[in-house]
């Protein structure tokens, strides 16, 4: 009887440990990725700066302003 109690135990201690070990490399992780980028690291990452500019037509004739009375 000692025996079939002792391989539910030891499964048991192993997914303690394991979930043990699991938690503190999330907290590790979370930490060192915490702090966002600015917007000008990302651009520069992605290579944003290297895109050809694009010309933007005049919307005004088509979507022109309320006329004042």
């Amino acid at each position: 009887m000692k025996r079939l109690m002792i391989i539910p135990t030891l499964a048991a201690v192993a997914l303690i440990a394991a979930a043990i070990v699991m938690h503190r490399s999330s907290t590790k992780l979370s930490a060192g990725t915490a702090a966002m980028p600015s917007m000008q690291e990302l651009h520069t990452v992605a290579g944003v700066n290297q895109l050809p500019d694009q010309e933007i037509e005049d919307q005004s004739l088509i979507f022109p302003s309320i006329a004042k009375r």
